[in-house]
């Protein structure tokens, strides 16, 4: 059900068919990769309603248990991401971030802890308070255990670690992939206190989706986050609901820049990349000002998710534990966090409108397309506001806060 992606040209630096990856400082060097040493962690949607987890597993790369003393997993890390975002060390403190996935991941606090020991970062275990895991009903009956959600719920965990990590987290379980359970587990990530929810999912877009967004996505002054698809151009939802941020993707690169990182849109092949374009259903917030779509355009903001220059995540239930992630399910959670980061939203808000505020506080990122639009900014990346990149990419907290 989820909308293929059109052939494009790759937004990265492509050598010999390969893209060549920038190891992050003290990790160890990433081989290189194309499309076909990626696997998507879930399943995807063969019915209305259904949704898939936007995660890509690098298979080039070999799952290890553990690493070796004084060397560091493959993938960035939380100084890389903090680096290229200008973010503090110390955010999240005083905040609560919920993570709403489908299936249950037995291991997820554990290998939380992995995460966090490797890099540094203090405990969030449930006997401290940090971490929580309910069922979509807010108790302890959770859902039937599953390899690929797992890897998206370690994804996700791992990435509000990496941004926030001083922030609680509460875990979400939904009972199933479908938008209804889905929803539900949204809901309960507000009743449990967080001011911060992310979806890293998503599924085609239909005539019940308005429906959705008042029972599951109304959430005056709550961050609602949702990773815009891995398929290329085209729409999913949740992340065309005007009540969330919907969240591209780039690939993101170390260089000799004043920044010291560049971006462009994440492309990798003919079968993934980010997800944009004009929803056939929303209506266009007041605060989206682009006139090439009279709807609701996909994304406004984005930030690294390409499997070329993924992200390190721990997951010992999908795979063997150290591997390397990317999708714009790793996008989803970084947003939210960077939300964390600058502070709980004013009350009766919509946060999706504060980067649109602050579009000067944001890394514009002007080159690379996702698939065919005719060479308009809904698919193709330039100055200002484009569908694959939004705005752009954190540059600090102020474009997040309001």
């Amino acid at each position: 059900m989820r909308k293929s992606l059109i052939a494009a040209v790759s937004a990265a630096a492509v050598i010999g068919g390969t893209y060549a990856i920038v190891a992050p400082a003290g990790a160890a060097t990433l081989p290189t990769a194309v499309g076909p040493h990626v696997k998507r962690l879930c399943s995807q949607p063969d019915k209305p309603g259904e949704m898939a987890c936007n995660a890509l597993e690098r298979t080039d790369i070999v799952a290890k248990h553990a690493v070796a003393p004084g060397d560091a997993p493959s993938g960035f890390g939380p100084s890389d991401l903090r680096s290229a975002y200008n973010l503090p060390s110390d955010g999240g403190a005083g905040q609560t971030v919920a993570i709403v996935d489908a299936q249950d991941d037995p291991n997820a606090e554990k290998d939380l802890g992995a995460y966090r020991k490797q890099f540094g970062l203090p405990d969030c275990t449930t006997d401290n308070g940090c971490f929580k895991k309910v069922d979509q009903n807010g108790g302890s009956s959770y859902p039937t255990a599953d390899s690929g959600w797992a890897g998206e719920i370690s994804l996700d965990l791992d990435m509000v670690s990496a941004i926030a990590p001083k922030a609680h987290i509460v875990l979400v379980e939904a009972n199933s992939s479908n938008m209804s359970d889905l929803g539900a587990a949204v809901n309960q990530g507000v009743k449990q206190g967080a001011k911060f929810v992310s979806n890293s999912y998503g599924g085609s877009e239909d005539s019940s989706d308005t429906q959705a967004d008042s029972q599951y996505f109304n959430h005056p002054g709550v961050v609602i986050t949702a990773s815009a698809g891995d398929s290329g151009y085209g729409v999913e939802y949740p992340a065309a609901s005007p009540n969330v941020t919907a969240v591209g993707g780039t690939s993101l690169k170390k260089d000799s820049s004043q920044r010291g990182w560049s971006e462009s849109v994440w492309n990798t092949s003919s079968s993934e990349g980010t997800g944009s374009g004009c929803s056939t259903v929303e209506t266009k917030p007041s605060w989206q000002k682009d006139t090439g779509c009279s709807k609701r355009a996909v994304a406004d903001v984005s930030a690294v998710a390409d499997p070329a220059t993924g992200v390190a995540t721990y997951d010992s239930y999908q795979s063997g534990g150290w591997q390397v992630i990317g999708g714009t399910s790793a996008a989803s959670p970084i947003i939210a966090s960077v939300y964390a980061d600058a502070g709980a939203p004013s009350s009766g808000s919509n946060p999706a409108s504060f980067p649109y505020k602050n579009t000067s506080a944001l890394n514009d990122v002007t080159s690379g397309s996702n698939g065919d639009c005719n060479g308009t900014y809904l698919c193709t990346a330039g100055p200002g506001y484009d569908g694959p990149t939004g705005l752009g990419t954190p540059n600090g907290l102020k474009a997040f806060t309001g």
